[in-house]
């Protein structure tokens, strides 16, 4: 099976927004009326982002997914996006599965792919999604403000377990390991939480290489500094219940770090005022999302960690780095 006989089968699909998609040198898009294009990039390697054996349904979701994310950040709406694949070998199976886990997540979100490119080589996925948010209504890293809240959607640090269990690090009962590994192999892009957000939050990012290491960029950003109540993060992993008391499967300690500065955990961490709290409660009932408020911004530059009584917290991990070894 030769590239364009690959692409016509598995990822070309009739056009439904763009003026003109996959098939031609360029494709054509047009933002509405008065919007802004929101545009972001985001590649996934094997052996880097995720394991040689995956399931190539969930691959697929997942390489969207996390584009999505950062739409979701900005509070755009998803309108189109490019697929770049480098495979080792045309694997129609492969190929398949992969291509019904992404377009399925893609039409959750009325989002069309209408172009790319594709050739042999170390499998490697590289995806740029296109977007349109209200001129001058986009969420930015740069507008968190001293006595904002800082909230959080959804869950932390579940995706740090699984892959800390198939990495053979910490074994996990299975149940526990399945819920996990779905985390992992599958987020959920708060597309509608973050549109909900446009005019509430002041600030905002999706987290992907751990919270601490993510927040640090609204922080530089927006010249400001924050501190964070770990007895409200720690208890964000799914599974929390199931970690503590006389059955207990790790310490608090560990389950501090995977919420700090576990990754692949693609939930937003905004900022609002207190006086927008009522606000942001109804963004995330409307957008089904829960949402948590951890801590606040202080004038002061530097995040500082405390438990519950005030008392200060150590930090002794960092988030991901990408060219870590």
């Amino acid at each position: 099976m030769g590239e364009f006989d690959l692409i016509r089968r598995f990822f070309q699909r009739p056009v439904r927004r763009a003026a003109l998609g996959v098939g031609d040198d360029c494709a054509l898009l047009a933002p509405g009326p008065g919007m802004q294009m929101a545009v972001s990039c985001d590649m996934l390697v094997q052996g880097r982002h995720f394991f040689p054996d995956v399931d190539p349904h969930l691959l697929g979701h997942k390489s969207l997914a996390v584009n999505l994310s950062d739409l979701a950040a900005s509070g755009a709406t998803p309108l189109a996006f490019t697929l770049a694949l480098s495979l080792p070998l045309a694997d129609e199976a492969w190929c398949a599965a992969f291509s019904e886990g992404m377009f399925a997540l893609a039409a959750q979100h009325d989002c069309e792919l209408i172009g790319g490119d594709t050739t042999a080589g170390p499998l490697n996925i590289c995806i740029t999604v296109l977007g349109e948010v209200p001129a001058g209504q986009a969420l930015l890293r740069s507008g968190a403000r001293a006595g904002d809240d800082i909230w959080v959607s959804g869950n932390l640090g579940d995706a740090r377990l699984a892959l800390d269990a198939l990495l053979g690090r910490h074994p996990l009962p299975p149940a526990l390991l399945t819920t996990t590994r779905a985390r992992l192999e599958a987020p959920t892009p708060r597309v509608a939480l973050g549109q909900a957000l446009r005019g509430v939050a002041t600030s905002a990012l999706d987290v992907s290489d751990g919270l601490l290491g993510d927040l640090q960029h609204i922080l530089d950003a927006s010249g400001v500094g924050a501190c964070i109540d770990t007895s409200l993060t720690t208890p964000l992993i799914a599974a929390y219940a199931d970690m503590l008391g006389s059955e207990a499967i790790f310490d608090r300690d560990y389950l501090r770090q995977c919420t700090l500065a576990g990754g692949d955990d693609y939930e937003l961490c905004f900022t609002a005022p207190p006086q927008a709290r009522d606000a942001v409660l109804q963004a995330g009932a409307a957008s089904a999302t829960p949402v948590t408020r951890i801590g606040r911004i202080e004038a002061t530059s530097g995040l500082r960690l405390v438990d519950a009584a005030g008392e200060p917290v150590a930090a002794h991990f960092a988030s991901f780095d990408h060219f870590a070894d």
